[in-house]
């Protein structure tokens, strides 16, 4: 299943979640309420001690996860498990890429990831004109890479994106790092417009919150919405609370089912996404 199939019908509700938040058990029936509340794809993050793009919500996400125990092998033991029947994407940083296994490169995650079940990468701190070597081993293994496109990314760095881009592109909405915000960044058109031309979806994030969000942003040109921190607040409330598990995935699957239907509300009739 293909990562470019989530937008070929209508506008995507990609969400994201850190694998292992805030336990092994209790992330697996968190990530397939929200397919079952409408995503079309999911992006599942690899905890990393540095996360450097995220803001204090998916930080606080990451070391909880990391604290219940999750690891690179337990990751790949995660994405088995779910039982989930769309595409899932593997967000996390190069250094866990590059260090896995006994041979040196990022051919060995991505052989290990494919075997997994997982579908494509975004890696925030890989620089598009060093990426030749996970492009390469995605390649081999029919992964897609995935890029974030910041509003002040510009010049070869954006050429060299391009280049090597498949899947979906992931722009960034706003300047910063990621968190639910209260409104919806100005910078959205003007980034969507400098990509236009790219030959594969474009998909949002940064800062998506609510229902009427998803609608403005792919009212405004967008394939789909990538929403992260809003999600991630829910768990985070609920392991604070000592919530049931059960109680906090149907919370998910309400917020999932908000979102998507923001999106679609937000897409031409006649659209073809």
């Amino acid at each position: 299943m293909s990562l470019e199939s989530a937008f070929a019908d209508e506008a995507a509700f990609v969400p994201y979640l850190a694998a292992g938040d805030p336990s092994y058990e209790a992330s697996i029936e968190y990530v397939e309420a929200l397919e079952r509340g409408g995503a079309d794809a999911i992006e599942l993050g690899l905890p990393f001690s540095e996360p450097i793009a995220e803001g204090s919500t998916i930080q606080e996400a990451i070391v909880r996860a990391l604290d219940a125990g999750m690891t690179v092998e337990r990751y790949l033991e995660f994405v088995t498990e779910l039982d989930v029947d769309v595409p899932l994407v593997c967000m996390t940083y190069y250094n866990l890429i590059y260090q896995y296994g006994d041979e040196e490169g990022p051919r060995p995650f991505v052989e290990a990831a494919a075997e997994a079940g997982i579908e494509g990468f975004v890696v925030p701190d890989l620089p598009a004109e060093e990426a030749g070597p996970l492009r390469e081993a995605c390649d081999e293994f029919g992964l897609d890479l995935v890029f974030i496109v910041a509003p002040t990314t510009e010049g070869d760095r954006l050429d060299a994106m391009q280049e090597h881009v498949s899947g979906y592109v992931y722009v960034q909405a706003r300047l910063g790092t990621t968190g639910a915000r209260d409104d919806v960044s100005d910078h959205t058109e003007r980034s969507l417009a400098r990509i236009a031309d790219w030959d594969v979806p474009k998909a949002v994030g940064f800062g998506i919150k609510t229902g009427e969000h998803a609608d403005r942003i792919v009212s405004a040109g967008a394939d789909g919405v990538i929403v992260g921190s809003a999600l991630v607040d829910i768990v985070a409330a609920g392991a604070e609370d000592g919530e049931d598990t059960a109680v906090v995935a149907d919370r998910l699957e309400e917020k999932a089912r908000e979102l998507k239907e923001g999106a679609l509300a937000g897409a031409p009739p006649q659209a073809g996404r």
